[in-house]
C-alpha cells in the first residue's frame, strides 16, 4: 500500500502538467509525471477545480468528491515516486458515485500504463537532417 501525500505548491502543479501524461474522462482528468523528489514508498497526490465548473460551492464539492474518490482508488494502485494531479470536470460534482470512481480506476490504470512503458516516447532520437547543400 502506497502512502498519499497532498500537493500543495503551484510549481508541482506545473511541473506534473508540462511535463506529465495526461489521461481524460468524462468525470476527470488524471496528470502523472515521475519525480525523484517524492519519497520512497508513497506518491503525491494533488486536486484542481477551475472557476470554469461554476462558484464556490461547485469547485468544493466537485474537490470532495475526488478526494473521497481518491482514497479508495490510490492507496493501493499508486505508483511510487508519482506525482499524480486529478482535474475535476463539469460532471464531476454531479456523476454517480460509482460511476467516479470507475473512471478513475481506469485513467489510473491508463496513466501508470503510459509513464512505465512510455518513459522513452518523449526521449526519441533525432535523425539528422540531410544537408541540402550536397
Amino acid at each position: 500500500m502506497t502512502e498519499i501525500r497532498i500537493i500543495k505548491k503551484r510549481k508541482d502543479f506545473l511541473k506534473v502538467a508540462k511535463q506529465g501524461e495526461k489521461v481524460v474522462q468524462s468525470t476527470l482528468i488524471l496528470q502523472a509525471t515521475f519525480n525523484l523528489s517524492v519519497e520512497p514508498g508513497c506518491c503525491h497526490l494533488g486536486y484542481t477545480a477551475t472557476k470554469k465548473l461554476g462558484k464556490a460551492h461547485i469547485r468544493n464539492r466537485t474537490k470532495r468528491r475526488l478526494r473521497a474518490a481518491a482514497r479508495v482508488v490510490f492507496g493501493a494502485n499508486g505508483l511510487e515516486g508519482v506525482q499524480y494531479v486529478l482535474i475535476g470536470r463539469y460532471r464531476t460534482a454531479d456523476c454517480p458515485f460509482e460511476q467516479l470512481l470507475k473512471e478513475m480506476q481506469h485513467a489510473l490504470k491508463k496513466v501508470n500504463k503510459l509513464l512505465q512503458n512510455g518513459g522513452d516516447s518523449h526521449e526519441q532520437t533525432a535523425e539528422p537532417i540531410a544537408d541540402s547543400a550536397n
